[in-house]
């Protein structure tokens, strides 16, 4: 991949700061408020040293050059460097006013004008870049997460489905449930290898157990239904932003019913297109 930049701009309060950490999420170089005459020398630094290929800036209204310098500069960037783009970021006035007021920060351009006037100031000293735009983003109707989706599928050219990652992880509830847990299910109504002398010192890993488990009617019921569910619920944490999501799986010891079910679980989900791993917490304690 060629060396490229991005230059994130635009008005205060559109987005600025959110699309620039999802950038960085995905291994941008990012650099925020970057005062426009060290641009150039840091660009040609980090292309010079193989430091990254992708390399994002914020530049606005904060560095005081920047109405007078920032054209100058766009033009000597584009000039240089063939993969260059400026990304303009707005949102209507009233959203602005909303923003400040739920964040209770105080507007760049605000010498005691009042936000609406510094909201308005800005507006028009901008008016120059956001003509030299690649492109213009209006924020205006996007929740946060909807807002680094947009980022991610425009600017980073990543599908936001392809971010959760899903972890199918099995625990027994002798030793107390995963803090790191957002879904748990409870398998111990299903029948108890431990219970079998020929099963007992076997675990969920061995097809043995597996096989035992997952041919009882129970578990064959349940499986069916859950992934039912996870297919339903998977697309709508997606679409909420989630980047991590635990499924934990539980019975008493965390060795037979719990490790079996998780298995299956992953397998499924994995022949389906939806990317998952499996872990097995207590699989290593005592059998029961």
């Amino acid at each position: 991949m060629a060396f490229s930049i991005t230059i994130l701009t635009g008005q205060s309060g559109s987005g600025k700061s959110t699309a620039i950490n999802a950038l960085e999420d995905q291994g941008y170089f990012c650099v925020d408020n970057m005062p426009a005459r060290l641009v150039e020398n840091l660009c040609e630094l980090v292309a010079h040293e193989e430091l990254t290929e992708r390399l994002a800036l914020i530049i606005d209204v904060r560095e005081r050059a920047f109405v007078e310098e920032v054209p100058d500069l766009i033009s000597n960037l584009r000039d240089t460097y063939e993969n260059f783009r400026v990304i303009y970021f707005e949102s209507k006035e009233d959203i602005l006013l909303r923003r400040y007021s739920e964040t209770r920060r105080v507007h760049p351009l605000d010498d005691g004008c009042g936000l609406r006037s510094a909201i308005a100031k800005e507006r028009d000293l901008l008016v120059p870049l956001r003509e030299l735009a690649d492109e213009t983003v209006d924020t205006s109707s996007f929740t946060p997460h909807e807002f680094r989706a947009q980022v991610l599928e425009r600017l980073a050219d990543v599908n936001p489905a392809d971010q959760l990652k899903i972890a199918f992880l099995s625990f027994g509830y002798k030793y107390g449930l995963p803090l790191e847990a957002d879904i748990v299910l409870d398998v111990r109504f299903l029948p108890n290898p431990y219970f079998s002398e020929t099963l007992r010192d076997y675990t969920g890993l061995d097809q043995n157990v597996y096989e035992y488990v997952l041919g009882q009617n129970e578990a064959i019921e349940f499986m069916d239904e859950m992934v039912t569910f996870l297919q339903k619920m998977i697309p709508r944490y997606q679409k909420e932003g989630k980047r991590y999501l635990t499924v934990a799986i539980g019975c008493t010891g965390g060795c037979h019913r719990s490790v079996s079910i998780a298995r299956a679980l992953n397998t499924e989900m994995n022949q389906v297109s939806i990317s998952a791993e499996v872990k097995h917490r207590d699989v290593g304690r005592a059998k029961s």
